[in-house]
């Protein structure tokens, strides 16, 4: 199976936002496969994985070392950032928890970890100063490694030029959300470019039909290319879905 896509220019990596779904249990994991072994397989078949988990509590180093060694060479992680860093009113206060979670043990996938993924609350609206102040306590290192970060707004309030060419300053991806109600905003401010898919419906095998993932492998594709210009990388999340599918499918 071909797990990630090349355009000449930038890399494609189609992954999906964890690998603990029941359903997953019968129409994606091995008959009988102990969930112990689920991150294994799972990390085989899809060249990268979105960590919520990490969003909602708190993990030291052991696991993250654990999932090193139970991924492949050259998988990537793209791990959620706590949301005790993200949830509050004034996101210049939030330095002690950045530091606290980024200190936690991340640094320990070495090359392995992908983008910092921040999400924001759909009920914070964009202040550019505030969130300025934020950007400004994102560092470039953890204990040696290079991080990259993405934000993931959810309020109408940042659909305005003045927010991507802010972010643009500071070298800052602006998640694509393919969702129903969050804002979808396509610019391009870092050097890679993250899109998370969640719209997919479980009717579906792959959660979304097929002229859907063409034209999403057609964007990717299209990502991938304009990295010569602004980008190197192009990760594609999807939530629920097998998305090394639509690469394998339409590559």
């Amino acid at each position: 199976m071909a797990n990630s896509g090349t355009t000449g220019a930038g890399r494609i990596r189609a992954g999906m936002g964890g690998w603990t779904f029941e359903p997953w249990d019968a129409s994606f994991y091995p008959e009988k496969l102990p969930k112990a072994k689920q991150l294994q397989y799972a990390s085989r078949q899809v060249p990268t994985i979105e960590v919520n988990g990490t969003y909602y509590s708190s993990f030291k180093e052991p696991t993250f070392v654990k999932w090193a060694n139970e991924s492949p060479d050259g998988f990537v992680f793209s791990l959620k950032g706590n949301r005790f860093v993200t949830n509050r009113r004034v996101l210049g206060e939030a330095g002690e928890s950045m530091m606290r979670f980024l200190g936690s043990g991340v640094a320990a996938l070495g090359e392995k970890l992908g983008p910092i993924l921040w999400q924001f609350a759909p009920t914070k609206k964009f202040d550019p100063d505030d969130f300025e102040s934020f950007l400004k306590l994102l560092p470039e290192k953890q204990d040696g490694v290079k991080l990259r970060h993405a934000v993931e707004v959810r309020n109408a309030s940042f659909v305005t030029p003045e927010f991507p060419a802010l972010v643009r300053r500071y070298g800052t991806a602006i998640v694509y959300a393919d969702h129903a109600t969050y804002p979808a905003i396509a610019d391009v401010t870092g050097d890679f470019v993250y899109a998370r898919l969640q719209t997919g419906a479980d009717d579906i095998p792959t959660c979304y039909p097929e002229k859907a993932l063409d034209e999403w492998a057609a964007r990717a594709k299209l990502s991938g290319r304009a990295a010569a210009r602004k980008a190197s990388r192009a990760w594609v999340l999807g939530s629920r879905l097998r998305m090394s599918e639509v690469i394998e499918s339409h590559r």
